[in-house]
C-alpha cells in the first residue's frame, strides 16, 4: 500500500516544495507514495504543512499519522484544538546556517562599529578601532537548536557567551543560565542580547524596562526569534534615552509591518522582512522525509512539539 502524503500550503510552496520533495522520498522510500496537494482526507497518511494554508480543521484526516510543520514556529499551530496526532517542527541544516549567518553578521556589524564608516556622510575620519571580540559579553536568550549553534558560533569569534533557557542545559563554551534569577544573571552588564525564545506565556515581553535596565548602557539587540518577545514601548524608550544604541528586529507582532509603524522612522532601529532563518525547500525536504520514514518503521519522530509547553 502506498504513503498518501498531503501537502497543505499555498500553490507558490507547493511549487517550490514538491520537486525536492519527490526527489527525497524516490531515494529515501523508493517509489512507494503518493505526493499531492489533494488527497482524499480519509486516506491521508502525512501532512506536511505551513501555517500560510487555507485548512486549519484537522479533524476529517483520521488515518494521518504526524503533521510536518515546514516552519519552526509553531504558535499557531498548538491553540488548535482539532490537532490530536503529533506535530513536528521544523529544525533543518538551511535553516540553522541561514539563521547563524544572519545573526553573527549584524552582531558583527554593531561590534565592529560599521555604520560608522559605511554611513558616514560627514567624511569625518574615525581612527579608533573597536573592542576585541574577547572583551565583550553576548547573551543568547533561548538556546535550542538555533540558539545554541548561534551561541556556538558567536563563541568561535572569540566573545564571552552566555546562554539562557526555561530549564537547565549545559553547552560548551556558553555560560547557561535558567529560571528567573538566571535571567538577571545572564543579562547584567551584557552588551549584545539576541533573542531566540520560542513565543508562549511566560517569554512575551521577556525583554522589557527592567530587563532592558540591567544590560550595560548602549548596548544592542538582535530579534530573529518572535516579535512578542519584545516590549514595544520599553524598545523605543530605552534607544531613546541611550540604554540601547541599536535594535535589529527581523520579527514583529504585525507582519508585514505596517507602514506607519515607528520602527520604520527610528534610526537606530534596523528593520529586516523575517528573513534570518527562511526555510529551503531542499533542505527542509530531507527532514520531512526523514520523519516520515523513521514513522514506517516506528521509530520517534524528530522535532516533535509538546503542545503542553507549546514548542
Amino acid at each position: 500500500m502506498k504513503i498518501n502524503i498531503l501537502f497543505l500550503a499555498n500553490a507558490e510552496d507547493w511549487r517550490d516544495y514538491e520537486p525536492p520533495l519527490k526527489e527525497a522520498l524516490l531515494k529515501k522510500l523508493g517509489p512507494n507514495f503518493i505526493l499531492s496537494d489533494s488527497i482524499n482526507a480519509e486516506i491521508v497518511d502525512y501532512i506536511i504543512y505551513s501555517p500560510n494554508s487555507s485548512i486549519n480543521d484537522f479533524t476529517p484526516f483520521k488515518r494521518c499519522k504526524a503533521i510536518l510543520n515546514l516552519w519552526a514556529g509553531v504558535e499557531t499551530l498548538i491553540k488548535n484544538k482539532t490537532i490530536k496526532i503529533p506535530l513536528t517542527r521544523m529544525v533543518d541544516e538551511g535553516l540553522k546556517s541561514g539563521m547563524v549567518e544572519w545573526v553573527v553578521g549584524h552582531i558583527l556589524r554593531h561590534h565592529l562599529g560599521m555604520d560608522n564608516h559605511i554611513l558616514n556622510e560627514n567624511q569625518n575620519w574615525l581612527p579608533r578601532p573597536p573592542p576585541l571580540a574577547k572583551d565583550r559579553i553576548t547573551t543568547v536568550l533561548g538556546i535550542g537548536a538555533l540558539g545554541s549553534a548561534v551561541g556556538t558560533a558567536l563563541r568561535q569569534l572569540g566573545f564571552k557567551v552566555r546562554g539562557w533557557s526555561k530549564n537547565p542545559k549545559s553547552i560548551k563554551g556558553i555560560r547557561c543560565y535558567h529560571g528567573p534569577e538566571g535571567l538577571t544573571k545572564a543579562l547584567t552588564n551584557t552588551e549584545f542580547v539576541i533573542l531566540l525564545l520560542p513565543k508562549t506565556p511566560e517569554t512575551e515581553n521577556v525583554l522589557n524596562e527592567r530587563t532592558i535596565s540591567l544590560l550595560k548602557r548602549g548596548a544592542f539587540v538582535i530579534n530573529p526569534g518572535r516579535g512578542a518577545l519584545i516590549n514595544d514601548g520599553a524598545l523605543l524608550k530605552a534607544l531613546d534615552c541611550g540604554q540601547l544604541s541599536h535594535a535589529t528586529l527581523d520579527v514583529f507582532r504585525i507582519e508585514p509591518l505596517p507602514i506607519d509603524h515607528p520602527f520604520w522612522f527610528n534610526s537606530n532601529i534596523t528593520v529586516t522582512p523575517h528573513i534570518a532563518a527562511a526555510t529551503r525547500p531542499a533542505y527542509a525536504a530531507e527532514v520531512i522525509v526523514d520523519n516520515i520514514k523513521r514513522s514506517e518503521k516506528g521509530q520517534k519522530l524528530l522535532h516533535l512539539v509538546d503542545l503542553g509547553r507549546g514548542y
